[in-house]
């Protein structure tokens, strides 16, 4: 089986400014890769590239089989799942119209929604608007609807910082189902502590370089 994510001397550069340098990374169905850096040394413009929201702009790279720097098929987007640091919800919506649109608009049951919502514990809120929610609700509503679109490659950038345990847990659940699924899994943190569990392969990433830890 191909990889699911394959980089080769890959480099990024914003603004004109390097960003990431000589990147080689591989990831297997059912693995799950760890990358623990400091601020500003370039994780989240990794899992940009790796959700093919950024083109590479030396080196040679494949996510899911497309080539990056080429045009991405939509079914390769719709089986990417990202976290970021912010919620990637529309605020003017309820938490369960959120759900209901992104299903809409990926062909997928809008019934999935719900049965998703009460599994991360929002069954109660669903009609609560994003821009009166906590950060935490809006954390559980971006897992569900993760439940719901079941990617085939899951992207968390600090997925687990600031959540209660409970919450913690959930994002934890996720990673196992995307690799029971063979799925792909890669996480950043500017800390061990803050990767949670199941990561076997932990790297470095400084200064835009990419270095094994285990």
């Amino acid at each position: 089986m191909s990889d699911l994510v394959q980089l080769e001397s890959v480099g990024v550069a914003l603004g004109g400014k390097p960003v990431l340098t000589d990147i080689t990374l591989s990831l297997a169905p059912a693995e799950t890769t760890a990358i623990v850096g400091p601020n500003g040394s370039g994780k989240t413009t990794l899992l940009r590239l790796l959700a093919t929201l950024l083109r590479p702009g030396r080196g040679h790279g494949l996510v899911l089989g497309s080539e990056l720097g080429e045009t991405i098929d939509r079914s390769v987007r719709n089986s990417i799942g990202l976290i970021t640091h912010t919620p990637a919800l529309i605020e003017e919506l309820t938490i369960r119209e959120n759900l209901v649109h992104f299903c809409r608009i990926s062909n997928r049951l809008e019934t999935s929604a719900d049965r998703a919502l009460s599994v991360v514990g929002l069954e109660n809120a669903a009609d609560r608007s994003v821009s009166r929610s906590s950060f935490g609700m809006k954390r559980r509503a971006e897992i569900a609807w993760l439940l719901v679109a079941k990617p085939k490659l899951l992207l968390l950038d600090e997925a687990r910082s600031g959540l209660d345990v409970e919450a913690r847990t959930l994002v934890d659940s996720l990673t196992r189902l995307t690799i029971e699924r063979n799925g792909g899994v890669v996480t950043v943190s500017h800390e061990a502590d803050g990767l949670g569990s199941g990561f076997a392969a932990i790297h470095r990433l400084v200064n835009g370089r990419l270095e094994q830890v285990r």
